[in-house]
């Protein structure tokens, strides 16, 4: 089926969007004013095909938590974890999430598999059998369709390489001006100017 299910590591897909706004010179503190646009990030993923299920994961202090309304008001499911509380375990509870809940699906839709869009480029784990790595081609063995959605400079070599070869891994630095959004310095730092997203160009998205 042409179903699309999307899995959203936001922790590795915006921190590595921090590094990436420094390294394109969006002026002063751009590791701090970079956000991601979560309406054309999502619409990349499933790329207006039948979107059946949407999950999102990540961790943000409370005065972002503003964002994240935005992606539940799409119908995405988001859990997310207080980096201020170490009981939650913040840097492995959100990929623990995606993962079982992938597996999850891989399951209940078992004989009708869709295509994955899975966002991260966090490749851990797998030659322990474990991680992102291992759970899609768990699911690639069942017929499901992969495309790996993550910056070129950070993801996993490993796993690029294997979604090449078995799926679509899809570059978000290409991306770029579009699923992200600056915000304009706040008082009493050096000015810098709001830059907003530009138009989502679906044309140049590879396709599984």
């Amino acid at each position: 089926m042409d179903r699309v299910f999307v899995y959203w590591d936001n922790s590795n897909i915006f921190h590595e969007a921090q590094r990436f706004a420094e390294e394109r010179n969006e002026g002063p503190n751009a590791r701090y004013r970079v956000r991601i646009n979560f309406e054309n990030m999502l619409r990349l993923a499933h790329a207006d095909r039948p979107l059946e299920r949407a999950l999102a994961a990540g961790s943000v202090p409370p005065e972002l938590r503003h964002l994240w309304n935005r992606l539940d008001a799409l119908g995405v499911d988001v859990w997310l974890f207080d980096r201020a509380d170490p009981s939650r375990g913040e840097q492995n509870m959100p990929d623990r999430v995606l993962q079982l809940r992938m597996l999850e699906d891989a399951l209940d839709y078992n004989g009708d598999p869709g295509i994955v869009a899975l966002l991260t480029g966090d490749g851990a784990g797998y030659l322990e059998g474990a991680g992102f790595h291992s759970t899609l081609e768990r699911m690639h063995r069942r017929h499901w369709r992969i495309e790996i959605l993550s910056w070129a400079h950070s993801c996993n070599q490993r796993m690029r390489s294997w979604a090449k070869a078995h799926g679509v891994f899809v570059a978000l630095d290409d991306f770029y001006e579009s699923i992200t959004f600056m915000e304009p310095s706040r008082p009493g730092h050096e000015l810098a100017r709001e830059r907003r997203s530009s138009e989502l160009d679906l044309s140049r998205r590879p396709m599984a």
